[in-house]
C-alpha cells in the first residue's frame, strides 16, 4: 500500500485517500495501469484516478481541478455577461476561450505528470456531462448560454486528454450509472454500492460530483 516509504505516504496523504489504500507509488515496480474519470462542471471538474481491474477497482486519487482561472471569474462562464444574458461580443468570448484552454491544459499537464512520477499509467478516460444538446437548437439565450459552457468544457477537457494520447468516453449525468453497470456487466445497485463505499478510502469530499467521477473511471478501467 502507501506505507512503503515516507514520499509514499505524502503523496497520498495530499491526496486524501487514506494511506492504506492500493495507491502504491515504489518506483522500482512496473508502471500499475489506471483510468481517470471526470464530472465536468462550468469552470472545473471533479477527477478521480482509480488502478486495478475492472472487477477489483481501487481509489487512488480524487482531486478538484480547474477548467477557469480562479483569477478571471468571467471564464468559468464565459457565455454570459451581465444579468445571466448571453454573451454577444465575440473579443470577450474570445479572450475567456483562450483562458479556458489555456487554464485546462495546464491542470491536465499537472495532473498527469504527478501520475506519472507515482508510476501510474494512463491510457483511457471518461467524462460524466450534464447534457449533450446542440446549443443551436435552443432558442432561450440563458439557457443557450449554459448549453455552449457544457459543449465547451466538455470539448476542451476531451482536448486536452486526447493530446496526451489519452482516449476518452462520454457518459452522460442522467444514465450514468445505468450505462455503466451495462458496460461493466453489474446491477445499478451494485455499481452505487461499490462507488459509495469507495468514499470509505478517502478523506476529500465523496459527493455526487466525485462518485459519478468514479463511476466513469470505472467504465474507463474496462
Amino acid at each position: 500500500g502507501c506505507d512503503q516509504n515516507a514520499s509514499a505516504m505524502e503523496i497520498c496523504a495530499k491526496s486524501g485517500v487514506a494511506s492504506d489504500s492500493a495507491c502504491d507509488i515504489s518506483n522500482e515496480m512496473k508502471p500499475q495501469t489506471a483510468a481517470l474519470g471526470f464530472r465536468v462542471k462550468s469552470g472545473w471538474a471533479a477527477a478521480v484516478l482509480l488502478e486495478g481491474s475492472v472487477r477489483s477497482p481501487q481509489l487512488c486519487d480524487v482531486q478538484r481541478i480547474d477548467l477557469s482561472d480562479p483569477q478571471l471569474p468571467e471564464s468559468r462562464q464565459p457565455y454570459h455577461a451581465a444579468m445571466g444574458k448571453l454573451e454577444t461580443d465575440g473579443k470577450k468570448i474570445n479572450r475567456r476561450l483562450d483562458v479556458v484552454r489555456r487554464i485546462t491544459g495546464k491542470s491536465i499537464a499537472k495532473l498527469l505528470a504527478s501520475y506519472r512520477q507515482q508510476n501510474f499509467r494512463i491510457k483511457r478516460a471518461a467524462l460524466v456531462v450534464g447534457s449533450q444538446i446542440d446549443p443551436r437548437s435552443v432558442a432561450n439565450p440563458h439557457i443557450r448560454a449554459h448549453a455552449l459552457e457544457g459543449q465547451l468544457f466538455r470539448s476542451v477537457l476531451q482536448e486536452s486528454l486526447q493530446a496526451h494520447r489519452i482516449r476518452t468516453d462520454i457518459l452522460r449525468e442522467r444514465d450514468a450509472y445505468c450505462q455503466a453497470a451495462v458496460a461493466l456487466k453489474r446491477s445499478n445497485e451494485n455499481v452505487r454500492r461499490v462507488v459509495q463505499n469507495f468514499g470509505r478510502d478517502t478523506e476529500a469530499p465523496w459527493r455526487a460530483e466525485q462518485k459519478l467521477a468514479a463511476v466513469a473511471a470505472w467504465v474507463a478501467l474496462g
